[in-house]
């Protein structure tokens, strides 16, 4: 299945003739697995000698994040960082968890339609869902539920009845989403997000304000003013350099990201705003891209603990109540509002647009944006 916006693949997984090395435990499903660290592997990363070891069907990255998880002990005690140095003569006991079922499970989960037909269906989805099944979310994910909602109505999408996901939204990030129910759709759909050929349109709070008046911003490698209030970004994204679950702007190497950013109106200094609402519009879709952006421009989104959005806080002249709503906020503020395409069988015009989930619109309440 084709996912334009799933997350990268991870390259630092090791070829399969290193689950070949003597020493290596004999392969399980689940439980504990034994690791001996021999004089050969001294000075190595633990998830990198993990993975000399290991058993065919173990990764480097799912070993990491078995370590991350505090499956991994040494000596009774748990070991969770992957980068540490191993020593011979150690010994780890790594417990690995029992399989989860192959293929998703329908759930019964309510959701929000905004459209269905045949072949596709668009969404409203929550902020806290996640999008597909994956390690440590294997349940409860909007896969889950369509599999559920579409029940009889999928006519196929690579050879079985299973909702086609053509992009993705953050687990904590809320609103529109296209999903394939026939092959033709998803063929279609995955054109289209490949040629960026739909319209995408985001709502988020945000501290401080992209304004394009703003010469710090419009000093950054990659960011223009194109008019009527809009910066247009352009940088290349990849994974970060020491911390692989988030991403960064990088000089070289990643994929091309281009978002074009507009604030909507700010609390604060008209020149040095505090809190601004803002329209984000996406011309690709990386991993992470408005969020990614957002900290680029030196304002990071509202609630973002992983991009720098956490690390502020409100001045007391925006007042107690817009004060506690955004030290209180959860999420990053960020909202899929709008959603445009032709449809990929009959080429009918759709455009749909999302209101602000009642968390971003009590935010916006209190701090009367």
């Amino acid at each position: 299945m084709s996912e334009h916006l799933s997350e990268d693949q991870d390259d630092a997984d090791l070829p399969a003739d290193g689950d070949d090395l003597a020493g290596a435990p004999s392969p399980a499903a689940s439980g504990p697995l034994l690791f001996e660290i021999s004089e050969a592997l001294e000075g190595e990363r633990l998830d990198k000698a993990l993975a000399l070891l290991a058993p065919a069907g173990l990764s480097r990255s799912r070993l990491r994040a078995l370590v991350e998880g505090g499956a991994a002990e040494r000596d009774g005690e748990v070991v969770r960082d992957p980068r540490a140095k191993v020593k011979a003569g150690e010994a780890y006991v790594l417990d690995i968890p029992a399989p989860a079922p192959a293929r998703p499970e329908p759930e019964s989960i309510p959701l929000t339609v905004v459209y269905e037909d045949a072949h596709l269906i668009v969404v409203d989805k929550p902020a806290g869902m996640v999008v597909h099944p994956a390690p440590g979310a294997m349940t409860g994910t909007l896969v889950n539920a369509l599999l559920a909602h579409c029940a009889g109505s999928l006519s196929g999408v690579g050879g079985e009845a299973r909702p086609g996901i053509v992009h993705r939204i953050d687990k904590d990030t809320s609103g529109l989403l296209v999903v394939a129910k026939s092959d033709a759709a998803h063929h279609g759909l995955s054109e289209r997000f490949a040629a960026h050929d739909l319209e995408r349109t985001y709502q988020a709070f945000a501290w401080s304000a992209p304004l394009t008046s703003d010469p710090r911003a419009l000093g950054l490698p990659g960011v223009e003013d194109e008019g009527g209030g809009w910066l247009r970004v352009e940088t290349r994204i990849d994974r970060h350099r020491s911390d692989r679950k988030r991403m960064a702007v990088a000089r070289g190497g990643g994929r091309i990201a281009i978002s074009h950013m507009r604030t909507l109106s700010h609390a604060g200094p008209a020149t040095r705003p505090i809190v601004s609402r803002v329209s984000c519009r996406l011309e690709t879709g990386r991993t992470h891209q408005i969020r990614v952006h957002m900290s680029w421009l030196g304002c990071p989104l509202v609630g973002d603990a992983t991009y720098g959005g956490r690390s502020r806080k409100a001045p007391g002249e925006l007042g107690e109540a817009a004060g506690e709503a955004l030290a209180g906020f959860p999420r990053q503020a960020l909202h899929a509002a709008t959603l445009g395409f032709d449809h990929p069988v009959t080429g009918e015009p759709l455009r749909f647009e999302a209101p602000l989930p009642a968390d971003m619109q009590a935010l916006a309440e209190a701090l009367g944006l």
